[in-house]
């Protein structure tokens, strides 16, 4: 449940849209339904159009029907867990980013959550505006977030990404992301040829580490590897005691 000190009000915050200047669409799914009201309101008052549901098979056809922009998302549900969910919508071709509340709060819940595609995590009790700036930025890192104005193409060899359509290929071929997969691509395209290391990557990607815990890096890394390093000669590196490094093919 959130925490009663954080439930009276949020902090305003410029409003996003998406791309076509209508409301971001969030679907919320848990079974306490004063946790998905006190989460729905804080949504709606950042302008959202939001939905919920109970349970896990709810959740499948909400999210298909509705076509949400994020989804908060528990894992212990009443009849399939969320981690079961999430694999299914994934299987379905469902990218829409993704952050798990839960009150499962151990280094391997948290790791288990994000590799079965899951793009954030928040345990509970947990702060309503936490949630809400988790959501802000999981949405503009996502392809239907308002473009920024400062964004550009980046290109290391035959690999680029548009920072303003969000649209990633290599070699002329498009390479479908998740919002997490392509803001780690940006990192390490924006600093190509330079070792980056996990603290780094964890900092910047994630803004938070897992208790020290730097597996969650080697999983996304390995993501962008089938996804990138599959089109064409390998790309990402591993430098071994330092980290990770994106070069150009010869």
């Amino acid at each position: 449940m959130a925490e009663s000190r954080h439930t009276p009000a949020i902090t305003a915050q410029p409003r996003i849209t998406r791309a076509d200047g209508s409301p971001i669409r969030a679907v919320v799914v848990d079974d306490e339904e004063s946790l998905t009201d006190l989460l729905s309101m804080a949504l709606r008052y950042e302008g959202w159009d939001v939905r919920h549901a109970a349970d896990g098979q709810r959740a499948i056809s909400t999210v298909r029907e509705f076509r949400p922009d994020v989804i908060v998302l528990d894992i212990m549900l009443p009849d399939i867990d969320g981690l079961s969910v999430l694999t299914r919508l994934r299987a379905d071709g469902v990218q829409t980013p993704i952050l798990f509340l839960t009150a499962k709060d151990s280094v391997d819940d948290r790791v288990a959550g994000l590799t079965v595609g899951g793009d954030d995590y928040v345990t509970k009790p947990f702060s309503l505006e936490e949630v809400v700036a988790r959501l802000r930025g999981l949405i503009r890192r996502s392809a239907l977030a308002i473009a920024s104005n400062e964004g550009s193409l980046l290109e290391v060899g035959d690999l680029t990404l548009d920072e303003d359509s969000y649209e990633v290929q290599r070699a002329g071929q498009p390479v479908e992301l998740t919002a997490t997969e392509f803001e780690l691509l940006r990192f390490l395209m924006r600093n190509p040829r330079r070792v980056l290391s996990k603290a780094q990557i964890l900092d910047r990607v994630w803004s938070y580490d897992f208790g020290g815990r730097s597996s969650v890096v080697e999983i996304y890394i390995s993501y962008l590897r089938k996804k990138i390093d599959s089109l064409g000669e390998p790309m990402i590196h591993t430098v071994r005691g330092f980290g990770y490094v994106l070069k150009p093919t010869l």
